[in-house]
């Protein structure tokens, strides 16, 4: 049996050599520590991201609450603002209704002094025109010294009341 050492031959010894090599170098066991490390740094990148991701959720819960509180607090002061509208107005309404009142007394009050005022004026005239009256008559019916009788008796009463 004879051995032929063609091309196989070699190739195969140099496949060998290769391999021996590669063990004696350890490239097994560097690519399985880079193959381990590059697995620890995957996992530490997905455990850093659910950690990302539950401080996310938190962030989101907590903004959602502060949302959630803002909108009550908005809610309140609307109410607040409403209620305060309310009582404004009330009392606008009130104001304005003592308002009218108080003018309309006022302008009461006026018209009864312009009716005393009207009542005065016109008793006055009357007056004045039964004194002239009576003067036509006691001139037309009077002598003189009816007249002065008169006269001194009137200025008489007048200096009476004076003192």
């Amino acid at each position: 049996m004879e051995f032929a050492f063609d091309a196989t031959f070699f190739a195969m010894i140099g496949l060998f050599i290769f391999l021996a090599l590669v063990v004696y170098l350890k490239v097994p066991g560097m690519m399985a520590k880079s193959l381990d490390d590059r697995a620890d740094q995957i996992r530490n990148e997905l455990s850093e991201a659910k950690r990302l991701r539950e401080e996310a959720q938190h962030l989101l819960a907590e903004y959602q609450r502060k949302r959630k509180e803002a909108e009550a607090e908005a809610a309140h002061i609307v109410a607040a603002a409403e209620r305060e509208a309310e009582m404004l107005t009330a009392e606008a309404k009130k104001k304005t209704e003592e308002f009218v009142a108080n003018r309309t007394a006022v302008s009461e009050q006026k018209i009864k002094q312009a009716e005393a005022d009207a009542m005065k004026a016109v008793r006055s005239a009357a007056v004045d025109l039964a004194i002239a009256a009576a003067e036509n008559v006691l001139a037309k019916k009077a002598d003189t010294k009816v007249q002065s009788e008169l006269f001194s008796d009137a200025v008489g009463h007048v200096k009476s009341r004076l003192n």
